[in-house]
């Protein structure tokens, strides 16, 4: 009992042993905190990022998706320096649809509506798919395609074609001062207009096209400077469209590129800024 009193008093008169661990400053720990509160906004950041691309990559891919016109094969529709929206989901979906268009189908998914004559579509070009073109969808399978003498033909029937004031270009590689312009209308109601440079140029008078199953003839509105289904890019098949132009988002004449932002005042086209494309 003595032993244990004595053992218990002992133990009240001990002296407290140090801990292993140092106690530490005050500064030291707040640039702890401060340290993982960077390292935590840091994180944030870059995940914000990667949602960001993510989403990006999503509205591209399945939406909408930005190109740049860079030719005047489709004027005066669609003019050099014309930004524009192409609608991915117009007509379903295909290989070529994704970015780097990996082969996992065949054929288009999710085709809820049929192209139309008429439709301004973007496609890959059937000799070389990695090359986007832009062209007005004028012949459907089966149809019969001929320019006679300047005139479209579809089907045996001349689509009207009447005068409709002149254009002029500001795009260096393809001039032109008060070139013809012609208004026509498919059989659809779809109307728009064309230029007609010469009336005898190699793309005026063609033989019959026949639209194979599964394919569409196209031609570009600039019909006498426009490398198309007359030409060598022949029948295009379903499964190469990419989509049907919707509207113009932006535009800079002149040759302006898009990085010279201070030449945008002055060569902006103000006009043509959130045009629908018909």
């Amino acid at each position: 009992m003595g032993h244990c009193r004595g053992f218990a008093k002992g133990l009240e008169n001990a002296t407290p042993l140090k801990t292993a661990e140092p106690k530490r400053k005050t500064s030291d720990v707040s640039d702890n905190k401060a340290e993982t509160k960077q390292q935590s906004s840091l994180w944030e950041n870059i995940k914000v990022i990667i949602q960001a691309l993510l989403l990006a990559m999503v509205i591209r891919t399945v939406l909408f998706q930005p190109f740049t016109i860079p030719s005047g094969s489709m004027m005066p529709t669609l003019l050099v320096g014309d930004y524009i929206f192409v609608n991915k989901f117009a007509y379903g979906y295909s290989r070529y649809s994704l970015p780097f268009s990996p082969n996992l189908f065949s054929g288009r998914i999710l085709q809820f509506n049929e192209p139309q004559r008429g439709d301004v579509i973007v496609f890959r070009l059937p000799s070389h798919p990695d090359i986007d073109y832009i062209k007005r969808l004028i012949g459907l399978p089966g149809d019969r395609v001929q320019v006679t003498n300047g005139v479209l033909f579809i089907n045996g029937q001349p689509v009207p074609k009447q005068a409709d004031g002149t254009f002029t270009s500001d795009y260096s590689l393809d001039p032109g001062t008060d070139v013809p312009v012609f208004r026509e209308t498919l059989d659809n109601g779809v109307s728009f207009d064309t230029l007609d440079h010469s009336p005898v140029s190699r793309g005026d008078n063609t033989p019959e096209f026949l639209v194979p199953e599964g394919h569409y003839f196209f031609m570009g509105d600039n019909r006498d400077n426009s490398l198309d289904s007359r030409f060598d890019v022949g029948m295009v098949p379903a499964e190469n469209l990419v989509g049907r132009a919707s509207v113009i988002f932006f535009s800079l004449g002149n040759d302006t590129s898009f990085r010279e932002i201070w030449k945008w005042p002055a060569n902006m086209r103000w006009d043509r800024i959130f045009k629908v494309v018909q």
